[in-house]
This record gives structure tokens, C-alpha cells and sequence, in this order.
């Protein structure tokens, strides 16, 4: 039986401004960072992205480096693109990145000309498509003039490559020089997609939201899970196959005492609020209305459904707010510190 997408598919889901312009991103966006390339199943990787559509959730989230390998991610979105949502593609938002290592030699990562405007070709072939509607720049090159970086976004907007641009992970210092460089060449710096969760507050500390607000830049923040640590997976231990088992990412020794403890609290404040973990987790990144959207990922559609619900609940307490934050706090983790150009 052919699909067909639900037809009350934007009744529930909520719609942000993304900064000053005229674009929204649904509350929550989807991922595709981890669980798609070849050790997941083509049919849970559709069944993904059938739920998450269905659902109201209409921005969809690359890059060059997603997989594993290299690519697949975007091998198996353009796959079902063409099978499923071909007929649905003005209504969505597809967002890819370069920065990473993809190729040999010395042009294959980081953020000069050649490798930006190849890799985005490379990219759109893998995934079947005109244009994107959002490139990024990864993560900041400290050896490659940022006025080069973003020439090189630019020039991929002005040949019909991309409909806007976007940085991620850079810091507040570096955004500001970017956003510069762009608006100065009639581009305008649309987004900014950093880590972000109750565990990791670094753009907290570097001040990059206060300058995402005065700049007017929209922001889609991903790990609100924090690797899956906020959630119950690992409350009990580390399943053998979750994330921290495979100390790539999530690094076992992550997965301390001291730190289950402070994350059993925060479970039990959102079981308070009629929440699980997760959903919390995600309101919680949402609340005041200063993060576009939350991108998150997911091995399984269940997952999917779970995280929506958070927008059912996602205003809080003054006192929630507060102890939230003492046992966050407590936890002392930055998962993602060094993905952060700071200096």
C-alpha cells in the first residue's frame, strides 16, 4: 500500500521564527547524525522519517559526514526522498554541513572554497536534489581566512546551491565575525546550530545567546539529550548497545555515579511535571522561546512520538527552573566543549 502523509500532519506541531527572517522551523527538527547509514535497516530509517513527517516535523537534518560511512545519510534520505516525499519537497526543510573530514589529500576537510563548494555538490548528487535549503559551515577552520569561509557560503547561495547559509559551533566572538562578513556580501547568516542541553551550557557561558538575539539569528541547538544521558537508558547502567557502550561520542566514563545520581533527580522532577526524562529535557531547551528549535535523534519512531509530546508540557517553574539547575549543575559535564571554537 502506497504511504500517504497524515493529513492533520501540522495540527499539533509549532511553528518558530527563525531570528529576523521569513522563515520557520517546526519546534522540534529531526536528525539524521546517528542510526542512518548501514547499521540501521533501510525500513526503520523510513519508518523515521514517514513518523516524523506525519508529525509535523518538516526539517530534516544532514550533513557530508553523516553516516556511518561517510554519506550514507545522505545516500539513504535521498533514497526515500524519491520513494516517499519526492511530492512533499516544498513543504520541507533539508539542511546539510561541511567541515569534517570526507575525503584524502588536503582539500577533503575544514572550511576553504574548494572544499565547501565541492563538498556541497558532492552532497546534493547524494541526496538526488537542486539545492539545499540551509548550508552550514561545520565548525570554524582557525587556519583558513573566515572572510574565505564565508565567501565560499556566499557564493553557494548566489549559484542556486542553497536558499540560505548557517554556521554551527562557532563561538559568540567568531559568530559575530561571520554574521559580519555575510551581511556585508548580502547574505545574511540565517542560523546557528550548537550543542546545547541542562548538561551543557556553553553557550550559556560563552554568551552566544544574548548575541544570536542581537544579531537576529535563529538558533536549532542539537544533543538536547545530551548522547541519550537524559534520558533513562542509563539509570540502571550502560546497555550494551547504546552509545556509551560504543565510548565513541559518549564516553563510558561519562556514565559515573555521582552523575547517574544528579540525572535520577532531574527524572524525578519531570515524572512530577507528568513527563519522562526526555520530554522535559527538550521543553526545557525550548523554554523562553529563545532556541528555534530542538534537533533531535532517534534509532526508532517510538523515540520520535516521545519527544513531540514534550511541546504538551513545556512551560516552567520558577522553582523547577531552579532545581533543575542545581542538579544539572552538579552533574558537571561539557560533552561538547571542544566542538566549540572558545579562544
Amino acid at each position: 500500500m502506497t504511504w500517504q502523509a497524515a493529513e492533520n500532519r501540522y495540527d499539533q506541531m509549532k511553528y518558530n521564527r527563525l531570528g529576523r527572517s521569513g522563515l520557520k522551523l517546526p519546534a522540534i527538527s529531526l536528525g539524521l547524525w546517528h542510526n542512518f547509514g548501514h547499521d540501521t535497516a533501510h525500513e526503520r530509517k523510513l519508518d523515521m522519517c514517514r513518523t516524523a513527517f506525519d508529525l509535523g516535523i518538516t526539517h530534516f537534518d544532514l550533513a557530508n559526514n553523516y553516516g556511518p560511512p561517510a554519506g550514507s545519510a545522505e545516500e539513504a534520505f535521498g533514497e526515500i526522498l524519491r520513494t516517499d516525499l519526492a511530492s512533499h519537497r516544498d513543504e520541507m526543510i533539508i539542511s546539510s554541513k561541511a567541515g569534517y573530514d570526507m575525503w584524502p589529500g588536503p582539500y577533503g576537510e575544514w572550511g576553504s572554497r574548494k572544499y565547501l563548494i565541492a563538498s556541497c555538490d558532492q552532497s546534493l548528487k547524494r541526496m538526488g536534489l537542486d539545492y539545499v535549503d540551509i548550508f552550514y559551515s561545520h565548525r570554524f577552520d582557525p587556519e583558513t581566512p573566515l572572510e574565505e569561509t564565508m565567501g565560499a557560503l556566499d557564493h553557494i547561495v548566489r549559484s542556486g546551491r542553497a536558499l540560505y547559509v548557517g554556521i554551527s559551533s562557532y563561538n559568540s566572538q567568531r559568530t559575530r565575525e561571520a554574521a559580519a562578513i555575510l551581511k556585508d556580501l548580502g547574505t545574511p547568516c540565517l542560523i546557528h546550530q550548537p550543542s546545547y542541553s541542562m548538561l551543557n551550557r556553553w553557550v550559556e557561558d560563552d554568551g552566544l545567546i544574548d548575541t544570536l538575539d542581537d544579531l537576529g539569528i535563529g538558533s536549532i541547538v542539537f544533543s538536547p539529550l545530551a548522547q541519550g544521558m537524559l534520558t533513562t537508558k542509563y539509570l540502571g547502567g550502560i546497555p550494551e548497545d547504546s552509545r556509551a557502550a560504543q565510548n565513541h561520542f559518549l564516553k563510558r566514563d561519562f556514565i559515573r555515579p555521582e552523575i547517574i545520581d544528579n540525572i535520577r533527580k532531574l527524572d524525578g522532577i519531570a515524572q512530577r511535571r507528568g513527563q519522562t526524562l526526555a520530554q522535559m529535557a527538550i521543553a526545557w531547551v525550548l523554554r523562553g522561546g529563545r532556541i528555534t528549535s530542538a534537533l533531535i535523534g532517534a534509532s526508532r519512531s517510538s523515540q520520535i512520538i516521545d519527544c513531540v509530546k514534550a511541546l504538551d508540557n513545556a512551560d516552567f517553574t520558577a522553582e523547577e527552573l531552579a532545581e533543575i539547575d542545581l542538579y544539572a549543575r552538579e552533574a558537571d559535564i561539557n560533552l561538547w566543549a571542544k566542538s566549540a571554537e572558545r579562544d
